[in-house]
């Protein structure tokens, strides 16, 4: 009480901070990721949406000759299509944003309210579009990886030995491992504890940890199951070019922003209300079985002890 009756002798900084200009940050969403994934992959425009997927029916046997030296008959052959090849329809990601008007109106200096929204918004769609990526049951990686492409640790935890067998399973021109965080520590830990750390390499200004000189990103949504601490490391050869996995979309879309993003003003309702329509469309194909492989029960959670040198 007795600070309450003290008398200032001048202007005290409560009663000055009201005339002050604070200098004040836009939000900051910490769901934000690199999104390396989407970085990574090769993405085919379509038309219609729609992507066939053409293959080669392999049960067929080509024949042709070599080394012939006479006038014996040259074999007769052709190549023979999937009469029923795989067809890929793109997925919407949508979400309908309102921003009050009054706000728009008194309260967007110094920042935009109605661009900020629709950054944040974006922001969180991009983070679901790579996790769909990855996990939606129809189009996600981890669901179209044939059977013989799957393998287990051999401890459970991640060991260089796992990986070069997982490497034996995409072994022509691999691109990179997907793994969560706690993954790729756990695998250093390992390559630690047997005298040999993985190398690392620089890709867009950070560095990644390797192995036989394939970089492993990281990615949150390769999830870690909290009841046993269990996770999955991903090897992917990327592109068409290489018969390998790629990212789908439909281009020139009205209120286009990005490739497959659109924003669409909706209009203003009777409660003073400004809508926006923001659409997302994507999906992936996997071109040949042996793009992709996965090795499963990966145990994040074994530690080591290192004895002192002497």
């Amino acid at each position: 009480m007795a600070e309450e009756n003290v008398k200032h002798q001048a202007l005290g900084e409560q009663a000055a901070f009201q005339l002050a200009n604070v200098t004040k940050t836009a939000p900051q969403y910490g769901a934000i990721t690199p999104r390396w994934l989407v970085r990574l992959l090769d993405w085919k425009p379509l038309e219609a949406g729609t992507f066939r997927r053409n293959r080669v029916d392999e049960s067929k046997p080509i024949d042709v000759s070599c080394g012939q030296a006479d006038e014996t008959e040259l074999p007769e052959t052709y190549i023979q299509y999937e009469e029923h090849p795989k067809e890929y329809k793109l997925s919407a990601i949508n979400a309908v944003l309102n921003v009050g008007t009054r706000v728009t109106d008194l309260f967007s200096k110094p920042y935009d309210q109605t661009a900020e929204q629709l950054r944040l918004l974006i922001e969180h769609m991009k983070e679901r579009q790579e996790s769909e990526l990855l996990n939606n049951r129809e189009y996600g990686f981890l669901h179209n990886i044939p059977a013989d492409q799957k393998l287990q640790t051999r401890d459970g935890a991640p060991t260089p030995d796992d990986l070069d067998e997982l490497l034996t399973k995409v072994w022509k021109e691999p691109s990179f491992f997907l793994a969560h965080p706690r993954t790729i520590a756990a695998f250093g830990r390992e390559c630690t504890f047997r005298g040999v750390p993985p190398p690392t390499v620089t890709l867009f200004g950070n560095p990644f940890l390797t192995w036989r000189g394939i970089p492993l990103v990281p990615t949150d949504k390769l999830h870690v199951k909290n009841s046993d601490n269990k996770s999955k490391i991903l090897l992917l050869r990327v592109g068409e070019r290489k018969q390998g996995c790629i990212g789908l979309f439909q281009p020139g879309l009205a209120g286009e922003v990005s490739p497959g993003l659109s924003v669409r003003f909706m209009g203003i309702n009777n409660k003073a209300l400004s809508s926006y329509l923001i659409s997302l469309y994507c999906s992936t194909a996997v071109l040949t079985d042996d793009a992709i492989a996965v090795l499963e029960g990966v145990d994040v959670g074994t530690y080591h002890e290192y004895k002192p040198s002497r």
